[in-house]
Parts: C-alpha cells; sequence; structure tokens
C-alpha cells in the first residue's frame, strides 16, 4: 500500500465535507436572496421611477426659430422651448433634421418658422423639450388651418 492510496479515503472525506458545506452556503445564500427579493418586491414604487423611461410624445404645431440658437414648438398647449441661445438645448437636438422642406417662412434673414411634427419627451411643468427625438415638416396650410394654435 503506497502513501496515495492511504491519503485518498481522508482527500475524499475532506472533499465530501467541504461539497456539504458548500451546499448548505449555497442554499443559505439562495434563501435570503429570495427572501430578499420578496421584501424588495413588496416595497411600494417610489415616485422617482417615473421619471426612469421617459415617455414620448407627438406634437405638432409652428416650429420657430426667429433667432441663431433659439427654438420653439409652439402647439395647443402652449410653447415648448427646443434650445436658448447660449444656454438650454434638449438632448439630441443636434439630430434636428431641415425643417424649410414643407415651407418656410422666413422672417429674419435666415430664421423664421414652419409647421411640424415632432417626437420629444417634456417637462410640463418648465415647457422644457427634454429630449428630442424626431421631427418632420408638414405644410404650412395645416398649421394655418388649425384654429388651435397661436399666430407664429
Amino acid at each position: 500500500m503506497s502513501i496515495i492510496d492511504l491519503a485518498r479515503p481522508r482527500y475524499f472525506q475532506l472533499a465530501r465535507r467541504s461539497r456539504d458545506a458548500v451546499m448548505k452556503l449555497i442554499s443559505a445564500c439562495s434563501i435570503g436572496a429570495a427572501l430578499s427579493f420578496l421584501a424588495w418586491s413588496a416595497m411600494p414604487a417610489r415616485a422617482s421611477s417615473a421619471k426612469l423611461a421617459p415617455t414620448l410624445e407627438t406634437r405638432c404645431g409652428w416650429f420657430v426659430n426667429v433667432t441663431p440658437g433659439n427654438f420653439e414648438l409652439d402647439d395647443a398647449q402652449g410653447q415648448w422651448t427646443l434650445a436658448q441661445q447660449g444656454g438650454y438645448q434638449a438632448e439630441g437636438l443636434d439630430a434636428l433634421p431641415d425643417m424649410s422642406a414643407k415651407g418656410w417662412v422666413a422672417i429674419n434673414g435666415p430664421h423664421g418658422h414652419s409647421c411640424a411634427c415632432m417626437t420629444v419627451s417634456v417637462d410640463r411643468s418648465t415647457m422644457l423639450v427634454t429630449h428630442f427625438y424626431a421631427a418632420r415638416p408638414v405644410p404650412l396650410e395645416r398649421c394655418r388651418a388649425d384654429r388651435r394654435l397661436p399666430k407664429p
């Protein structure tokens, strides 16, 4: 009988004890994790969780750019700020397409207004467009015919 044969039963005995200890630890952790999950899932939702997923809205009205760096959308609910020169700018506004495709009324050199529909997220309390996703110009006649819209 070699030294390896003598050590083998001791090795398997230690391995079996270690395996049993690991299994108990895993079971205890799983029960603890399950209890933690149940406690967490029973908690009431926090008010801030509503801000995690922005609400997309399609807003149609006058797209106004009468001075450099100042952009707004005037719809039936009011005047929504997209950007202010040297200050606020809605996230994603860099992707703004050419809004003169369906008509553009020039007022101040290249600046003016058009009619547009935009997909945005807004903050109703401040009337700010918080995120700009997409826009499409629509014919000027559509905004001119909508009595709910203010004059540009």
